[in-house]
């Protein structure tokens, strides 16, 4: 079976990811479980959000590290989070905003035989 990915983002996502690395140089995104933006990843220029001890490295799109708060992660351990763009604003603090763009995250349910994969991989991370 080839690698199953945790995190993946289509090509428009993609290119939002390349148009605001260009501009702000190397980015980092962050899901978190907060009330306002659950649902939306952030994307901070790289090393400007300090990741905390209950963050956890979930992957990489367009090159750029993807980190989930470990309680959004027990929610969300069993998908593979699709990370999409759709018209809008981001979250106030988020690269994307001024874009008239904003970063979203879509799911879908592993299969058996990639959930098994995963957990053979130890790719399933246990929450701290």
């Amino acid at each position: 079976m080839p690698d199953v990915l945790q995190v993946l983002a289509t090509s428009a996502a993609l290119a939002l990811i390349d148009q605001l690395r260009q501009q702000h140089g190397d980015l980092m995104f962050h899901q978190s479980g907060g009330c306002c933006d659950g649902s939306a990843p952030m994307c901070y220029p790289r090393n400007e959000f300090q990741i905390g001890d209950q963050d956890i490295l979930l992957g990489h799109i367009g090159e750029q590290p993807f980190y989930i708060n470990a309680s959004q992660y027990e929610y969300w351990q069993h998908t593979q989070l699709i990370i999409d763009i759709v018209p809008g604003r981001g979250g106030m603090f988020s690269l994307e905003g001024p874009t008239g763009q904003r970063f979203l995250t879509r799911s879908r349910l592993y299969s058996e035989e990639e959930w098994r994969w995963l957990t053979h991989q130890k790719r399933v991370v246990q929450a701290p």
